[in-house]
């Protein structure tokens, strides 16, 4: 009998299909395999738990444009800061318009708050340039989301650098440093980074900030007393008390790396002024913005 022979006479599988002998080959499970996941197919819930896990490494990025179009809520405040505060040493706060006496402020038109920062009454400009505080404001926002802290830490991080534009802007525009806003960044600062360590249950941190913190505020303070008008002033080392905290939290690494982008970006500067003859051998330049810069640049790249 030829093979062909023994092949056919062998009886097929149940159903009248004929085929060879024995069941078929079975496949492995693992085998087969969801398209375009590279992962095994197990089932529906796999299928389920495969599509929450996308959600869930999505849902961070789609975030990012929210939050940062929330906080932008908060930039009227802070123009209102920026032309409330910007005035020489000794000076009332501004409350209105210095070409028509307009009303500046919650109590008066919106439109010196708004992203043209002109006076609603003689179109002059009110505070800091057209979207200047806003686009400050959303690198900070920025810098503070690229660094993705835990909550509280961002909370923190987040209260500072509200804090910090509009110290920017005021120590430009008059070199000045308000205590209002350095004393709030400091305490709300130190406060929200002293609940975060609660709830880690270590202060090590903590302290490594407040020491960080104390010990540049010191030594620009020292500084003053010392060289008077040539060392830094005292809103520089108040405002240091919290922005070197917050590098103190991240780590003494982030304190020193700091220090070289401040002090470094001032010296480029200044060199650079001098150079185009900008400002003399005796000119004053305004420390609290290289500081604020400083900080956020650190903070992105922790």
């Amino acid at each position: 009998m030829d093979d062909d022979d023994l092949t056919a006479s062998v009886p097929g599988p149940p159903g009248g299909r004929a085929g060879l002998a024995g069941p078929p080959p079975r496949r492995d499970p693992a085998a087969v395999r969801v398209a375009g996941t590279g992962a095994p197919k197990q089932g529906r819930s796999a299928n389920r738990d495969h599509e929450v896990t996308l959600r869930t490494q999505c849902r961070p990025g789609s975030r990012w444009p929210t939050r940062s179009l929330a906080l932008l809520a908060v930039a009227p405040v802070l123009r209102w800061l920026v032309a409330a505060e910007s005035v020489p040493y000794g000076q009332p706060r501004r409350s209105a318009c210095d070409h028509c006496a307009t009303p500046v402020g919650p109590a008066g038109p919106l439109r010196p708050l708004t992203p043209s920062a002109t006076c609603a009454g003689c179109g002059a400009r009110v505070g800091a340039p057209p979207l200047a505080v806003e686009f400050a404001l959303l690198l900070a926002v920025a810098a503070v989301l690229v660094a993705a802290r835990p909550p509280i830490e961002s909370i923190a991080f987040g209260w500072w650098a509200v804090c910090a534009v509009p110290l920017l802007f005021v120590d430009v525009a008059v070199h000045r440093l308000p205590d209002r806003l350095t004393y709030a960044a400091a305490a709300g600062t130190l406060g929200l980074l002293g609940v975060a360590a609660l709830v880690d249950g270590d202060f090590s941190a903590w302290w490594r900030a407040v020491l960080a913190g104390l010990g540049a505020a010191l030594f620009l303070a020292g500084t003053t007393l010392l060289l008077g008008r040539r060392g830094f002033g005292l809103g520089d080392a108040k405002l240091a008390l919290s922005a070197v905290a917050v590098l103190g939290w991240l780590g003494w690494p982030a304190v020193v790396v700091g220090a070289l982008l401040t002090f470094g970006a001032s010296a480029l500067c200044g060199l650079a002024l001098l150079a185009t003859r900008r400002i003399g051998r005796g000119g004053h330049l305004p420390f609290g913005p290289f500081l604020v810069l400083g900080t956020l640049a650190t903070l992105a790249l922790s």
